[in-house]
């Protein structure tokens, strides 16, 4: 049973990957009209709006339907820090989309060199090189423009994708600091599914599976020292993964 489980699960990545370049192409130029609109936020909602339909769109393809929960702990004309667990290469195309407003996420300077999509990630991101320390320095100022701009900071404070048999990671400070120097919220973002659509631990492997974003209530920096407000959230999130599951 596991073997043609396997088999069925590497053709069904094969779709998933031809799915998401002929999608990919399809909004490929409609995506570009958010660059007429520069850094502004407007420009940011429009590309969200577009990546959205996207998303939703390959998803669907991939028989991996999408449910939504928390969204009302969004305060109106309010702007955050999102964080999320970080289980699968899954989770990168539904963190920007889904987050409701205009929102950048940060990522991988080495993925904007790809041609023609790395023009679509650049649009999307903030982009570091973790091994840099100028280009570490620079993405946080960058992190700050965005959240004075009105617009949602996403970031995977975990840093790279849980390889560990913890249901979460201990957490890098860089959210935690920005939300103590800004004054923004946290909200906590739990995404689960993804793990067993695409586990970490197989190579070319999609298995269709329901997804599921839960945000949480947000969380304030008043109070809390860097430290304590990194503890506060993994604690939190480490809470709704016992109540939701992965």
């Amino acid at each position: 049973m596991n073997i043609f489980k396997n088999i069925f699960a590497r053709i069904w990545a094969l779709w998933g990957l031809l799915s998401f370049v002929a999608t990919f192409g399809i909004i490929f130029l409609p995506s570009m009209a958010s660059y007429l609109f520069t850094n502004h936020p407007k420009g940011q909602r429009y590309f969200i709006w577009i990546s959205k339909i996207w998303m939703r769109s390959w998803l669907t393809l991939i028989g991996c339907p999408l449910r939504i929960t928390g969204l009302e702990n969004f305060s109106p004309n309010q702007n955050f820090i999102v964080v999320f667990n970080h289980n699968s290469m899954l989770d990168i195309p539904l963190s920007c989309p889904f987050v409701p407003g205009a929102n950048k996420t940060i990522g991988k300077s080495s993925l904007s060199a790809i041609p023609i999509f790395g023009q679509f990630y650049k649009r999307g991101a903030v982009l570091v090189n973790r091994s840099d320390e100028k280009s570490r320095r620079k993405s946080y100022e960058m992190m700050k423009t965005v959240l004075q701009q009105g617009m949602h900071m996403c970031v995977y404070p975990e840093g790279t994708r849980n390889r560990t048999e913890l249901l979460l990671k201990p957490f890098f400070d860089g959210a935690f600091k920005l939300s103590v120097d800004t004054r923004k919220k946290i909200i906590p973002c739990i995404i689960s599914g993804t793990k067993k659509a695409s586990p970490i631990d197989r190579t070319f492997y999609l298995w269709p599976t329901g997804l599921r974003m839960h945000f949480l209530p947000s969380i304030a920096p008043e109070h809390y020292s860097v430290k304590e407000l990194n503890h506060k959230v993994h604690e939190e999130m480490l809470k709704a993964i016992d109540r939701i599951g992965l």
